[in-house]
């Protein structure tokens, strides 16, 4: 594109950067931690937002201690908060706490925990039990019942033409991310590329998703195949972002030339948009929450915002988020632990990264990443990230540890209790 083309162009790519650079701190020794949770029925039916106590009710409940609720046009409450903390529902009636940034994993935890009681404590009087896993245990993602938010329906209309993952991400899927932050743009660079080139390790070692569509999962690491087969334009690894010479720029404009899905209207409400970002305001300069609502609607495996969002990684019980959460810290917010990840992923292309994750989908630890056995590199990067943590931050880490040390996840722990049964 050009500026004949889109005028505004040249200041949109300035709006988006700008954005970029507004979440540049001066330490980078936080995190974010966002953990989704699937409601089921004890008789394994799925959980509706509307029904007698279902997520709607389930937020009213929670609303007595998280008191700032969110409501739409409508009436329907669709999350409550508390300070830092806040408490939303993903498109079939996920659960999200959202917390954060934290500088101590020991309150991560605590928080973590906290909510998760406070969810047990309000549904103990229902048949209604709170599941943590990649991918809903019982329900073929079609038959799941979308919250009344029009965002999502238009996604979901969008996203299902493409293919029927876009549907299996949004209604079936349940995730684990972290952020962290950064000190400059060149450490956002070096950071987003480490964690673009870090996702086939992630996505191994945080693999809960042992059934899928209402079966037995029919290979490893669900979660790579859904957003693989999703939305190219939007998932994945962001366009020549392993290369020498990518840019913050080169990040706005590849938001710029992706179709947008969702544009607002001039009353602010939601409607459907095909046109690109850059097309929607090619004579228009891009507001912050024009900038805003453009980057939430990519989902890449690492996703920049004012922190860099890491996506790999299903939905896990609370000890193993912030054992997550422990292994990012160690990873990235020590200079030891980025040089040692540079040294061990230099050269890794977007191409070597897709080839890791169809190795690692067909084999699991038996596969290969970048060459190399999966075990070995995975052993390699939990050294690092063991290195790079105080010790009082290490025994967070043990429960991933342990997995990755017997070559094993959750998801194959949990295949081999069904066999069992």
């Amino acid at each position: 594109m050009t500026e004949i083309d889109q005028p505004a162009r040249t200041d949109n790519i300035k709006a988006i950067v700008s954005f970029f650079e507004s979440g540049i701190k001066d330490r980078a020794e936080k995190l974010g931690i966002e953990l989704e949770h699937t409601l089921l029925h004890r008789d394994g039916r799925a959980v509706s937002y509307s029904e007698e106590h279902g997520t709607e009710w389930l937020l009213e409940q929670l609303s007595a201690h998280y008191t700032v609720e969110t409501r739409d046009a409508e009436g329907d409450l669709l999350g409550v908060a508390r300070g830092p903390q806040a408490v939303t529902i993903e498109p079939a009636a996920q659960v999200e706490l959202s917390a954060g940034p934290f500088a101590d994993l020991d309150d991560a935890r605590a928080c973590f925990e906290e909510f998760e009681e406070r969810m047990a404590r309000a549904l103990a009087p229902t048949d209604v039990r709170v599941l943590t896993l990649g991918y809903h245990p019982t329900a073929r993602a079609a038959s799941l019942e979308l919250i009344p938010k029009r965002r999502y329906e238009l996604m979901n209309r969008y996203l299902g033409a493409i293919s029927p993952f876009g549907v299996r991400m949004m209604r079936g899927s349940a995730s684990t991310q972290v952020s962290l932050d950064y000190t400059s743009a060149e450490d956002c660079l070096r950071k987003l590329r480490l964690a673009f080139a870090l996702t086939p390790v992630l996505s191994l070692l945080c693999d809960n998703s042992p059934v899928f569509e209402g079966a037995p999962r029919p290979h490893e690491l669900m979660r790579t195949e859904i957003w693989k087969f999703c939305d190219p334009d939007r998932c994945g690894v962001v366009p020549r972002v392993m290369e020498d010479g990518f840019a913050l720029e080169d990040y706005a404009a590849y938001i710029l030339d992706a179709p947008a899905i969702l544009s607002p209207d001039a009353d602010e409400q939601w409607r459907f948009d095909e046109r690109t970002f850059g097309e929607i305001y090619a004579e228009v300069p891009m507001r912050q929450a024009d900038v805003e609502h453009a980057l939430s609607m990519f989902f890449t495996d690492v996703r920049l915002k004012t922190y860099i969002e890491i996506r790999p990684a299903d939905a896990m019980p609370v000890p193993y988020v912030i054992a997550y959460a422990a292994l990012i810290k160690g990873l990235f917010y020590s200079a030891r632990s980025l040089d040692a990840l540079d040294e061990l992923f230099a050269q890794v292309s977007a191409t070597d990264i897709a080839r890791a994750k169809e190795s690692l989908m067909e084999a699991g630890y038996e596969g290969a990443i970048y060459g190399r056995p999966a075990g070995e590199v995975v052993d390699d990067v939990v050294r690092i990230a063991q290195a790079g943590l105080a010790e009082k931050d290490r025994a967070h880490l043990e429960p991933l540890a342990q997995l990755a040390a017997e070559r094993t996840t959750l998801a194959r722990l949990a295949c081999r209790e069904d066999v069992r049964a």
